[in-house]
C-alpha cells in the first residue's frame, strides 16, 4: 500500500511540476490534427517546432532535439493521416488513381529522407523546410487560379522522381508530406480540395516508414528524453496523437466548407508564417 501510495506522489509530482509542458504538447495536438484535415499536412508543421521548442528549454541540445521533434512528429502524423484522409475520403476527395501511382516511390523516398536526415546538423534541416516553405507560399498566392504547371500527373520514371521527392524532402523534416504533396499535386492540376486529401492520405507512405526508420536511426543515441524509443518520444506521441487524430475531421469539414481561393491563400500564407519562424529560429 505504502508503494502504491508513493507511486501515486511521484506521479502527481510530475504532472504539478510539467504542467505547461503536458499542455503545450495537448494545444500540439490540437492544432495539429485542426491544421492536417485543413490543409492535408499532417500536422508535423506545427508539432515539429512546439517540441524543438520545449526540448530545448529541458536543455537538450539543438541537434538532438530536432531529431527526436523529427522522428516523435511522423509518429503521431500516422493516426492523424488516417482520420484526415478518412474524413476527406468520404467526401470524394481522394484521387485513389494517384495515389496508387506515387504511393511506392514515395515511401522509398521516406526511408532515404531518414538516412539523410540522421547525418545532418538540425540547423541545416531547419533552414532547407523554411526556403522551402516560403518559395511554395509565394507560388501558390500567384493569381487567382493557382499555379498549375501541367495538365496532369508526369508519366514514368517522372512520376517516380516525384513520388521520392515528396517522400524523402518530408520524411528529413518531420511532416506528413502535405506541405510538399498539396502544393505539388495542385501544381499538376488538381483542384485544391482534391490535392489536400489526397496528400492527406499520401502521409501514411511517409509516416510509416519514416517513424520506424528514426526509432532504428536514434536507438544507439545517448541522452534522449525520457520514454523514448530512438528519435520517437512516446509521452509526446501519448499526448499529441489522439489529439490530433480526434480534431483531423473537424479541419476537413472546414476545408469543404471554405472557397477554394479561399483555402488556397489561407494555406500560403500558413506556410509564409511557418517560414518565417522556422527561419528566425535557426538563425537565431
Amino acid at each position: 500500500m505504502c508503494v502504491y501510495l508513493n507511486r501515486m506522489t511521484d506521479m502527481m509530482t510530475f504532472l504539478h511540476d510539467h504542467i505547461s509542458l503536458l499542455l503545450s504538447l495537448s494545444a500540439a495536438g490540437v492544432g495539429a490534427g485542426i491544421v492536417a484535415g485543413l490543409f492535408g499536412v499532417g500536422g508535423g508543421t506545427i508539432i515539429v517546432p512546439v517540441l524543438y521548442a520545449l526540448l530545448t528549454a529541458l536543455g537538450y541540445p539543438a541537434d538532438l532535439a530536432m531529431h527526436v521533434a523529427i522522428g516523435t512528429s511522423l509518429a503521431t502524423i500516422m493516426p492523424t493521416a488516417i482520420s484526415s484522409s478518412r474524413a476527406h475520403w468520404r467526401r470524394g476527395a481522394v484521387n485513389m488513381a494517384v495515389l496508387r501511382q506515387l504511393w511506392p516511390a514515395t515511401a522509398l523516398g521516406a526511408i532515404v529522407g531518414v538516412i539523410v536526415a540522421s547525418y545532418t546538423r538540425g540547423i541545416f534541416l531547419t533552414l532547407l523546410f523554411a526556403i522551402f516553405a516560403a518559395v511554395t507560399g509565394l507560388l501558390m498566392l500567384r493569381g487567382q487560379k493557382g499555379f498549375s504547371l501541367v495538365k496532369g500527373m508526369p508519366r514514368p520514371p517522372r512520376q517516380h522522381a516525384l513520388g521520392g521527392f515528396i517522400g524523402m524532402f518530408s520524411s528529413m523534416l518531420g511532416i506528413g508530406g502535405g506541405t510538399v504533396s498539396v502544393p505539388t499535386l495542385a501544381a499538376c492540376g488538381l483542384v485544391m480540395p482534391m490535392a489536400v486529401g489526397t496528400g492527406s492520405a499520401l502521409g501514411l507512405a511517409i509516416a510509416i516508414p519514416g517513424a520506424l526508420g528514426f526509432m532504428v536511426a536514434g536507438w544507439p543515441v545517448g541522452g534522449l528524453p525520457p520514454l523514448s524509443l530512438g528519435y520517437v518520444n512516446l509521452l509526446a506521441f501519448a499526448f499529441i496523437a489522439p489529439l490530433s487524430a480526434l480534431f483531423a475531421p473537424l479541419g476537413a469539414r472546414l476545408a469543404h466548407a471554405l472557397p477554394e481561393l479561399w483555402l488556397r491563400y489561407g494555406f500560403a500564407a500558413y506556410l509564409l508564417l511557418i517560414a518565417g519562424r522556422m527561419a528566425y529560429k535557426a538563425l537565431g
